[in-house]
């Protein structure tokens, strides 16, 4: 091997380096803070696990995006999780085993066998809040709220929340009797709002003209509060399982504003990410300028039923580089104290004492090179007076 290339790591793996490594850890505590603030208690799974496990209830996609090793000890396989919210279910049904709502909140890097966006990493610092064991709109509510709150303490403010109901879709496709390759062409051309491809699409298939019409609806269903009426009109002949999924997302919509007065949030009812995955209320959190989503999350009750309990469940999942990276809210980092390399009496006493009151102490090592600018120091311990003072530099 070439001993030029051994420093180099992989294609889409970083690390975080002084003093934003500092800087990072901040923001971490922050949130976890404000998580713990809201009633929700952390958890840290593990970061491997049994395959069948971690891919349960979650669809092709995590599957694609998770390493697998053979365990050497049982024969099994096993993964790197990909995403934390399986290892959360399972916890929930097998640890905790309640009866009453359960809030709870991870952080954690997961790893992806591919970046989901060109350029992107593929170990995000994953943390999100779960709640299980309650089916009200007022807990997809909390959840969106704190989604929010999640990304006012990163400085992120210019934010644009799209909702979404799966159900929406499930109920005007349900009497198509799609095959399963339509169904995935079509599911494909409403994610990209292809208008000129579902035209050709729902003519060629001979679709009947009213669902054709919904189909058509749900592509131009996007914008502000005013498109739930729109839907509600549009959609008048799509049942009533698709009007209850209009109005859960008005009253989801009514009691996140209590919470976050100015929440941005918008509607797009043909957003369908996470359609395998989720079962009610989505959502999708986007900031100008940058071509991806930055938080994720909705109601997905039935991700626990593999483990033998189908609890309701919604939450969100964010990756905290990303973030760090964008957000306006990155605290500055305290420089140090330099100690000078000394046996005199009382020196060791006040090192501690500062240490003790959270101040950054270098002590000065025999012989080194640099001195206290050099060792990232403002200020350092001097002898005065038979005292030890703390003077700036």
């Amino acid at each position: 091997m070439n001993t030029d290339y051994r420093w180099l790591l992989p294609e889409g793996i970083e690390e975080v380096l002084p003093p934003r490594a500092l800087q990072l850890d901040g923001l971490c505590r922050r949130l976890i803070d404000l998580y713990t603030s809201w009633g929700y208690q952390l958890v840290l799974p593990p970061l491997i696990e049994y395959l069948e496990s971690l891919l349960t209830g979650t669809g092709e996609d995590l599957d694609l995006q998770t390493f697998k090793i053979t365990d050497q000890l049982t024969g099994r396989m096993m993964g790197i999780r990909a995403d934390t919210t399986p290892q959360m279910a399972r916890i929930d049904v097998h640890n905790l085993k309640r009866d009453v709502p359960t809030r709870l909140c991870y952080m954690g890097t997961v790893l992806h066998t591919r970046p989901s966006a060109h350029g992107g990493t593929r170990a995000p610092l994953q943390t999100g809040a779960e709640l299980y064991g309650n089916d009200a709109q007022e807990s997809d509510a909390e959840v969106l709220a704190l989604m929010l709150r999640t990304l006012q303490a990163a400085g992120i403010n210019n934010v644009h929340v799209d909702l979404g109901h799966v159900g929406i879709y499930r109920g005007i496709t349900r009497k198509l009797q799609l095959s399963r390759e339509r169904e995935a062409i079509l599911f494909d051309i409403l994610q990209r709002k292809a208008a000129p491809e579902l035209r050709h699409a729902v003519d060629d298939w001979k679709l009947p003209a009213r669902q054709a019409d919904m189909l058509h609806a749900l592509v131009e269903l996007n914008g502000d509060a005013g498109v739930l009426d729109q839907a509600r009109g549009l959609l008048r002949d799509a049942g009533a399982e698709v009007l209850r999924c209009i109005d859960e997302l008005e009253r989801i919509t009514q009691l996140t504003l209590r919470q976050v007065k100015d929440a941005p949030l918008f509607f797009d009812l043909a957003e369908l990410r996470g359609y395998h995955y989720y079962t009610g209320m989505a959502f999708a959190s986007y900031v100008p300028g940058l071509g991806q989503g930055v938080a994720f999350g909705g109601r997905y009750d039935e991700i626990g039923s593999a483990f033998g309990r189908a609890r309701p469940a919604t939450g969100f999942s964010t990756d905290v580089m990303l973030l760090f990276n964008m957000g306006q809210a990155q605290e500055s980092v305290s420089r140090g104290i330099f100690a000078p390399c000394s046996e005199l009496p009382g020196l060791t006493e006040t090192v501690e004492r500062l240490r003790a009151a959270g101040e950054i102490v270098i002590s000065a090592l025999p012989g080194q090179a640099g001195a206290a600018r050099e060792m990232d120091c403002d200020r350092e311990l001097v002898l005065e007076g038979g005292q030890w003072k703390v003077r700036k530099i």
